[in-house]
């Protein structure tokens, strides 16, 4: 089955790729590696903020890493000229969490995205993965994560 196939059995619709905030591009193509940019947690009503530890629990971090995961393979279709199937493996993810000195669980948040893309993806979405703190995250946002995939 194809990854399109997959995604549409398990009623996931990507959103369109999120454009660059700043001066940089959302994705590079070199060879057969895609190198996304930092996806920030963004749902259907806007930017997902808040600080774990503080004033978010795990579940809506978890939650919140999900909207990144989305907005990734959003990048990698765009990369892929529309075409996600072209996609043949999630290489790796790096999570940031915006949490407090004392908070120990961006693993668990992080998995939000990596639980997705194994869900979403099966095999091909396995990975390695970074998950780390952050004192803070661009416009108060929970969870940025970026990526590495191979595509054919």
């Amino acid at each position: 089955m194809s990854l399109t196939a997959r995604l549409a059995d398990l009623g996931i619709t990507l959103p369109d790729a999120p454009a660059p905030a700043a001066n940089y591009v959302p994705f590079v193509v070199t060879g057969n590696t895609v190198y996304v940019s930092g996806q920030i947690s963004n749902g259907p009503d806007g930017l997902i903020t808040g600080r774990l530890g503080d004033n978010m629990d795990v579940n809506a971090g978890a939650a919140a890493a999900r909207t990144c995961a989305l907005s990734l393979l959003a990048q990698v279709r765009a990369a892929c000229d529309g075409d996600l199937d072209r996609l043949k493996r999630v290489v790796k993810l790096t999570g940031f969490v915006n949490s407090t000195a004392d908070f120990t669980d961006q693993p668990k948040v992080i998995n939000g995205a990596s639980d997705f893309m194994v869900e979403a993806l099966g095999d091909v979405g396995r990975h390695a993965r970074s998950a780390v703190s952050a004192a803070s995250l661009p416009l108060g946002v929970a969870v940025e994560i970026e990526g590495v995939f191979e595509i054919e």
